[in-house]
């Protein structure tokens, strides 16, 4: 009876134990500095956009190791990886900075990590996507706007907030498709010539594009809207930028 009781008092002990870990990897970190006096009133990180990336690796495999471990300029990462197939598969949780947007900006916003939630597809970088993976990023963007609140024209490429260093998604990324379910901000078919004293510059800084560098700024916009590489913008460029603008500011272009 001894020994069973020593077990007994052992096994509740080490039960203990790991409960107490459990509660302590539940809880943020505690300064011991302080006393612990908790209050409801907060609330955890807020997603605001969703980045779009390829992620050059090949396979599935390949990418989640990367994503994983670290690629040649340090640690990587994303918040999910959606393979060719439609596998998903969730690395970073949606309320922590995955390692995705690096030093890109788009509006006011800097520290894009702190505010937006990556998604990696699994693409070489010269390759369609094929319509399982569009379906599995359509429904992930389905339940992440509607659980999160963020808007749906804040649905970006990578190269869109870091024109500069970035190319992806590739100019094969169907975004007229997305902008077909209500994700990410697509012109109208019919496009209005846009007023006399009109900046495109200035529309391109309102979408949320930086244009600290023009060149590479047009040419992530005609990746994105032309699937084209030019770092010129042409007067279909000021009518496609007058019409975006007008439907961001919520106002009506002329017929």
């Amino acid at each position: 009876m001894a020994i069973r009781s020593d077990r007994t008092s052992l096994g509740r002990l080490l039960l203990g134990a790991a409960l107490l870990l459990l509660a302590s990897a539940c809880h943020p970190p505690r300064n011991s500095l302080a006393e612990w006096a908790p209050s409801p009133n907060y609330n955890a990180r807020r997603p605001q956009m969703v980045v779009i990336h390829h992620t050059v690796e090949d396979t599935f495999d390949g990418a989640l190791k990367v994503l994983q471990t670290q690629n040649s300029g340090g640690p990587v990462s994303s918040h999910y990886l959606i393979g060719k197939d439609g596998r998903l598969a969730q690395l970073v949780s949606d309320d922590h900075r995955a390692y995705h947007a690096g030093g890109g900006s788009w509006g006011p916003y800097h520290d894009l990590n702190s505010l937006s939630i990556g998604i990696e597809l699994v693409n070489n970088g010269f390759e369609p996507f094929p319509q399982p993976q569009i379906d599995a990023l359509l429904v992930l963007l389905e339940d992440l706007t509607r659980r999160y609140g963020i808007p749906r024209t804040q649905i970006t490429g990578h190269a869109d907030v870091d024109p500069v260093r970035k190319q992806d998604p590739n100019g094969f990324f169907p975004w007229k498709q997305l902008a077909d379910r209500g994700f990410g901000l697509w012109p109208d078919e019919t496009l209005a010539d846009p007023p006399a004293g009109f900046d495109p510059w200035m529309a391109l800084k309102v979408i949320g594009y930086s244009t600290k560098d023009p060149v590479a700024t047009a040419r992530a916009f005609h990746l994105h809207y032309h699937h084209i590489e030019s770092g010129e913008l042409d007067d279909l460029d000021r009518r496609i930028l007058f019409n975006l603008e007008s439907k961001l500011l919520g106002t009506v272009p002329p017929p």
